[in-house]
């Protein structure tokens, strides 16, 4: 029998502490599937999942963030059409200017009443639930299976 384990990734929402309203970094990613997308990327071997966050952030928008929580575990099958994954979603703070790099073609950075709408993977359903946390406090629910 062969045993096939869904990939782990981590997501990183970079707050940017200097600018006022606490603006979020999004990347519009080089590659498919195209959109604009929370920075994030695969877990290494032997990498720890706080490690591969802080590589990702700084390889794709040439931050170096600070780890603040973890936001929630995202494991739905369907959140990526190349394959089973699942992210550790972590909020972060930074300062400074961010720069598009590796895997982002581009780079912005947003207020989160102003994101743009075409969002890869499941990174609407993650930045709600952000917004929903940073709004009021309140941390997404475990999923019932």
């Amino acid at each position: 029998m062969i045993y096939r384990n869904p990939a782990p990734t981590v997501d990183i929402i970079i707050e940017l502490r200097d600018r006022p309203h606490r603006p979020i970094v999004l990347i519009e990613r080089r590659f498919e599937p195209l959109g604009w997308a929370i920075p994030g990327g695969f877990v290494d071997y032997g990498e720890r999942v706080e490690a591969a966050a802080l590589r990702e952030a700084r390889e794709e928008t040439s931050l170096s963030v600070q780890l603040i929580s973890l936001l929630n575990v995202y494991s739905d099958p369907g959140r990526d059409d190349r394959k089973h994954t699942l992210s550790l979603v972590y909020i972060a703070e930074a300062q400074g200017q961010p720069l598009a790099a590796d895997d982002a073609q581009n780079l912005q950075v947003f207020d989160l009443w102003d994101l743009p709408a075409n969002l890869c993977f499941d990174h609407d359903q993650i930045l709600a639930d952000y917004r929903r946390y940073r709004d009021h406090g309140i941390r997404p629910l475990p999923i019932n299976p």
